[in-house]
């Protein structure tokens, strides 16, 4: 395929999962370009501050989600392909929304997270394309989809 693939990284932020499979695709000189949230913590809680502070949490919250979710859909609707990566330290109920928005926009999407969370991921799972439980498992996703044919 001559296409360059467009791959959305969706998901926990504290650890290096995104390099690894970025890296992994540099070395396979794989057809692709990524795209993520964005994964400055401050930042992102401060998204909505553009728009004026607000003092109850709930808004500030509320204001940031939305500003966020301009880059959110707009990246994932556009992608080939979505890697929503769950972390077994913080819930993500991000990505698990993530992974339920390009489900429902009909964008194919790879679960990346340990064995530990096979139960309470198994609906988010089961609307995936494929379930992973490494990085390097990706890119060999990502290898056997790009260069076939």
């Amino acid at each position: 395929m001559s296409m360059i693939w467009s791959v959305y990284l969706s998901g926990e932020i504290h650890t290096d999962w995104r390099e690894r499979i970025e890296n992994g695709a540099a070395e396979a000189d794989l057809p692709v370009e990524f795209s993520a949230p964005v994964t400055d913590h401050a930042a992102s809680d401060d998204a909505g501050e553009v728009l004026g502070s607000e003092a109850a949490p709930f808004w500030k919250d509320h204001k940031s989600s939305k500003v966020n979710g301009i880059r959110t859909k707009t990246l994932i609707s556009n992608a080939d392909l979505v890697v929503v990566r769950f972390g077994d330290q913080y819930k993500q109920w991000n990505a698990a929304f993530d992974a339920g928005f390009a489900a429902a926009v009909g964008v194919p999407y790879i679960t990346l997270h340990d064995e530990a969370l096979i139960h309470p991921l198994k609906e988010v799972d089961a609307a995936a394309m494929a379930w992973a439980q490494t990085p390097e498992q990706v890119v060999d996703v990502l290898k056997y989809v790009m260069l076939q044919g």
